[in-house]
C-alpha cells in the first residue's frame, strides 16, 4: 500500500487509469482495516453479519468519498476523514438493521433510573470531551422523555425518531392505524417541545452536540 500525502490521495483519486484504481484499492483496504476497531463496541468481527456489513460499508464509503472529494478541507489526514465517513455509514446501517431483530419494547430500555438510549446513539471518535457531552445530552433527553411522555408515546417516539424504524412497521407492531400513530407522535412532540422550552433547550442545541462535522 502506498503511503500518500493528502495531496497525493486527491490527485490519484481525481485522475484516470491505474493511479485511480490503485488509490481506490488502497482506500478500500484502509477502510476494511479500520472498521473492526471502530465498531468493536457495537459488532464483533465474529458476528456472522460483520463481513457483509463491512464490505457494504466499504463500497458505500468509496462512493460517498468520490462524490464529496471537493469537500475535504485538509484539516486531518485524508484517511482519517474517510474512516470517519465509513464509521458513520456503518452505524447508520447497524441502526437500520437493528430494528428488524428486536421488539419495540426493547427499543426503550428501562432500568432503575428510567429510560435509556442504546449505545449506538453515541458517535465514536477520538475526542473524549465530545463523547462526554453526547452522553450527558442523551441522559438529559432520556430523562425528559421518561418524565413527559406516556409509555405508548415513548415507545413510538424512540422507535421512529431515535431508532429509525419505519412508521408502517411501528404501526403494525403497536397494532395501530397509521393515522393514529401520526396523532400519537404529534401529541408527543408537542409535549416534548413545551418541556424543552421550559428547560431552555432547543432541538438545535441537542443536535449540535452530535454534529461533529
Amino acid at each position: 500500500m502506498v503511503d500518500r500525502s493528502n495531496e497525493q490521495w486527491l490527485a490519484d483519486l481525481k485522475s484516470d487509469g491505474p493511479a485511480k484504481e490503485n488509490a481506490l484499492a488502497d482506500l478500500r483496504a484502509t477502510i476494511l482495516k479500520g472498521l473492526p476497531y471502530a465498531l468493536s463496541n457495537y459488532l464483533s468481527p465474529d458476528n456472522p453479519q460483520f463481513n457483509s456489513l463491512t464490505e457494504e460499508v466499504a463500497q458505500d464509503t468509496l462512493l460517498r468519498v468520490m462524490d464529496h472529494l471537493d469537500t475535504f478541507e485538509g484539516r486531518s489526514r485524508f484517511t482519517t476523514w474517510v474512516q470517519k465517513i465509513a464509521v458513520r455509514i456503518a452505524l447508520t446501517e447497524l441502526r437500520r438493521r437493528r430494528w428488524r431483530d428486536f421488539s419495540l419494547d426493547s427499543l426503550v430500555e428501562e432500568n432503575e433510573d428510567g429510560i435509556s438510549f442504546p449505545s449506538l446513539m453515541i458517535d465514536p471518535g477520538p475526542d473524549p470531551d465530545a463523547l462526554t457531552q453526547q452522553s450527558d445530552m442523551l441522559q438529559r433527553v432520556a430523562r425528559l422523555i421518561d418524565e413527559e411522555l406516556t409509555e405508548k408515546q415513548r415507545t413510538a417516539m424512540v422507535a421512529t425518531a431515535i431508532e429509525g424504524v419505519p412508521l408502517e412497521e411501528v404501526a403494525r407492531r403497536m397494532n395501530m392505524k397509521r393515522n393514529a400513530l401520526y396523532k400519537l407522535l404529534h401529541d408527543a412532540r408537542l409535549r416534548l417541545k413545551k418541556r424543552l422550552a421550559n428547560e431552555n433547550l432547543t432541538t438545535e442545541d441537542i443536535w449540535a452536540v452530535f454534529d461533529r462535522g
